[in-house]
């Protein structure tokens, strides 16, 4: 068999092929037997039908028909491995191939998009920032200020103490829908609630703020577009809530002192020194089994913004394809349902496929630049390193796999994907890293001020804002500057 490969536009090659006259014989012999023995000719046993019985029964065109399909099928993947093609799509053949005769060579021919090879701005060592290996001072204290956040206990403020967007209360309430029914999952004469939690909507957050400890008030409130955990269940069956609320106390909320005897009675250990020293080692075992991905996933994401090009559709479609295989195959190992999937996840079905159509852009972007730095740092893939591939997968018969993917055409899958482990591995061992110096408790806590007068803020223009048109806008989605206080909200959630 013979190829000549001839570049045309838009990533596309024709692949001419010609198998010789002696191969083209021998598959027309092995046809005419084959016919032979399948179908029954009338005065001939099985197998001893001469081709003139079999052309004058089965047409003259039906032997030449099959061995041209045969041939095409068996030579054309093999002339895309021995030309180091890497098809995106599917190889469109020419509508005059004509058919094989005997005695002669079979020439035909296809085109077929293939890979782009596009370029990288440049090909300098990426830079990433990561932690710092080992444990310092300031994230052992991180992990202790998260504890204590974890362990916080409530005390009652004083009597002259406002409501805050912050903070946390005793309240009694009473709620009934637009139609003046009372709602029985919000009435109650006493409730730890917790501002910005997410349990009521923003718009009832800011009609208690300022209130004092016995105050009381009414108000009503449209019904959000969003819900919240007390709102869910009402969505489209009444348009406003209205309340009537009263502050039964203000609730300070109180962080334990870390002493010996907190590490012990509280946390189970033997002190202050054995918390420190079990939360050391603990950073240190994540860190040795997380920033090498950190830095692999960092260096290529940086390198794959470096290259000079789009990705093909095709390649995309291939991304996306493998994506869901695998992601519906965890799935079914799980035993868990799509529907249950995204219900676990709070998303939707096209954000989903939104998801998955993103990460296959990243994937395949990846992919490219990785090329682009094989090629311009010459790395190569021998026949040996293919068949040590094919031994490494751990199968009975390694030869025999790699002669199925050979008749496949697939083995310029596998030398593409050893040039993009070796090119992967250069990248990220000659990657410069910088530091990243971990925020200390105090840096902490005062982002987590500022994010709270930010969402205060924006709260109150929008209030502001409102005006007379606040019966007709429904209100805004509070911001995710109370994402820092996870685990306050969702100990109100669980007192709930």
């Amino acid at each position: 068999m013979e190829t000549k490969v001839e570049a045309l536009q838009d990533n596309r090659v024709k692949v001419t092929v010609t198998v010789d006259a002696k191969d083209i014989d021998t598959r027309i012999k092995k046809t005419y037997k084959d016919f032979a023995h399948k179908y029954n000719f009338p005065g001939f046993r099985a197998g001893k039908a001469p081709r003139p019985i079999i052309d004058n029964a089965l047409g003259a065109e039906a032997v030449p028909a099959t061995v041209t399909d045969d041939v095409v099928n068996a030579t054309y993947p093999l002339a895309i491995d021995d030309n180091n093609l890497f098809p995106v799509a599917k190889p469109k053949f020419a509508e005059d191939m004509g058919l094989v005769e005997g005695g002669k060579p079979f020439e035909y021919s296809f085109e077929v998009e293939v890979k782009p090879e596009y370029e990288l701005t440049n090909y300098e060592p990426v830079e990433v920032s990561l932690p710092p290996e080992g444990a310092s001072d300031a994230e052992i204290e991180q992990q202790i200020e998260a504890l204590r956040e974890h362990y916080y206990d409530y005390e009652d403020a004083a009597a002259a103490t406002k409501v805050k967007e912050d903070s946390f209360l005793d309240i009694a309430m009473k709620a009934t829908d637009d139609a003046g029914e009372e709602i029985e999952s919000m009435t109650t004469d006493s409730r730890l609630y917790g501002l910005g939690a997410g349990i009521l909507p923003p718009a009832f957050d800011a009609e208690i703020v300022g209130m004092k400890k016995g105050q009381k008030k009414e108000f009503s409130i449209d019904m959000p577009a969003e819900p919240t955990i007390l709102t869910q269940p009402l969505m489209g069956k009444t348009a406003k809530i209205n309340f009537e609320v009263e502050v039964k106390v203000v609730k300070n909320k109180v962080l334990p002192e870390v002493t010996d005897e907190w590490a012990k009675d509280t946390l189970g250990f033997e002190d202050v020194a054995d918390l420190k020293k079990r939360i050391a080692e603990s950073i240190v075992q994540q860190k040795e089994d997380v920033l090498p991905r950190m830095k692999e996933n960092q260096a290529l994401q940086a390198l794959a913004e470096r290259l000079e090009g789009e990705v093909p559709e095709g390649m995309l479609e291939d991304s996306e394809t493998s994506l869901l295989q695998d992601f519906f195959q965890q799935l079914q190992s799980q035993g868990v349902s799509f529907d249950a999937y995204l219900a676990q996840q709070g998303i939707t079905a096209d954000q989903f496929k939104q998801d998955v159509k993103q990460q296959a852009q990243d994937m395949a972007k990846q992919d490219l630049a990785l090329d682009a730095w094989a090629r311009h740092f010459d790395m190569t893939v021998t026949d040996e390193d293919v068949a040590e591939e094919f031994v490494k997968s751990g199968v009975e018969d390694p030869k025999a796999l790699q002669a199925e993917w050979r008749k496949n055409g697939q083995l310029h899958m596998v030398r593409s994907g050893i040039l993009r482990t070796r090119a992967a591995l250069d990248v990220v061992e000659k990657a410069v890293v910088t530091e990243m110096q971990p925020a200390t408790a105090e840096e902490i806590k005062e982002e987590k001020k500022s994010s709270k007068k930010t969402a205060a803020k924006k709260t109150t223009k929008k209030d502001e804002a409102a005006g007379e048109e606040a019966s007709e806008k429904k209100p805004a989605k509070k911001p995710a500057a109370k994402k820092a206080k996870k685990d306050e909200a969702d100990k109100a959630a669980d007192a709930e």
